[in-house]
């Protein structure tokens, strides 16, 4: 067993209900913003937008900082008299389900090319009258150039979060990881991996309670997983051509966001906000045909980071 990197302050109340999630995710977008701020001088600015058919959100977003080129951390708490399509098959739920969703997402994109890209999401959805409820999530690290003690470090704060609760399964979640933020057509995953999970609804009396600790604790254990490799690494020299391969990869990133991941079309179908939706994709990225690194550059030595690997344990050479 690990504990995984030391914890941020106190733990967080675990909320009781859904009213609870919706003000433990406002604190930590709250939090998160601050320390965001903090390393880059700059201030998020803030968006309140509307859904039509019920809820909204805030999206607190910056552009142009000096460490972050773009950022967002947004929440978002939306509801409706008809769940989408996609989600109400899967769910083998009839039309005209109720459905209420909340949840924190946030997407940093570092200027410079040593600093990794983030993705973090926690959610929480119920449909019908709260009878049918399920939590899910993650965090994932997206570096143009992996620095091997970063990846590990990253790794083992995730698994010391899914120790920590009984209703997490590290092994499974961080598989889940890999498979899903794999770019199909390419053949490779867009970053370094993570945990990722979805439709967690432990049973028995206490299993709602037990989701939402362990998110609860999620949303802190961000604090703790990438801010210090922002501030490790945010005054690395870089040149010309590190900044031109971490554009390329930002272009993988933009092509799973756009092909494959399931949130940016939930908030799409749902009539989300667009540019809120939209704040995941990195303000300036490049395409290049037949773009394999030469071997033995510094970008070729990148490529096997992007493959499913066992972070905790596992040497990269």
């Amino acid at each position: 067993m690990t504990e995984g990197l030391p914890r941020v302050g106190p733990p967080d109340p675990v909320p009781t209900d859904r009213d609870g999630i919706v003000r433990m995710i406002r604190a930590g977008q709250e939090r998160l913003v601050s320390i965001f701020e903090e390393i880059d001088g700059g201030t998020f600015g803030r968006h309140a937008w509307e859904r039509p058919g019920g809820g909204g959100g805030t999206a607190r977003v910056m552009t142009d900082g000096r460490v972050f080129e773009r950022g967002g951390v947004n929440v978002s708490v939306v509801e409706g008299e008809d769940l989408p399509a996609e989600i109400r098959r899967a769910k083998e739920l009839p039309e005209g389900t109720p459905f209420f969703a909340t949840g924190i997402s946030m997407v940093l994109h570092p200027r410079n090319p040593h600093v990794p890209a983030f993705h973090a999401n926690f959610r929480y959805f119920e449909a019908g009258d709260r009878d049918v409820w399920w939590f899910g999530g993650g965090a994932d690290l997206t570096p143009a150039y992996p620095i091997e003690e970063d990846v590990r470090a990253f790794h083992e704060t995730l698994r010391g979060l899914c120790e920590r609760h009984a209703v997490a399964d590290h092994p499974r979640f961080k598989a889940w990881c890999d498979d899903y933020f794999t770019v199909r057509h390419r053949g490779e995953m867009r970053g370094v991996g993570g945990i990722f999970f979805d439709d967690l609804r432990p049973e028995g009396e206490g299993g709602w309670g037990a989701a939402a600790a362990f998110m609860t604790d999620g949303v802190r254990t961000l604090e703790d997983a990438y801010p210090p490799l922002v501030r490790k690494r945010l005054d690395m020299p870089w040149s010309d051509r590190e900044r031109s391969w971490q554009l390329l990869r930002r272009g993988r990133y933009a092509e799973f966001n756009l092909v494959y991941d399931r949130g940016t079309r939930f908030g799409l179908e749902t009539g989300g906000d667009t540019e809120a939706i939209l704040m995941s994709l990195p303000p300036l990225v490049r395409w290049e045909t037949r773009a394999d690194p030469a071997p033995g550059t510094a970008e070729a030595a990148t490529l096997p980071f992007f493959q499913p690997r066992d972070w905790t344990s596992d040497p990269i050479r």
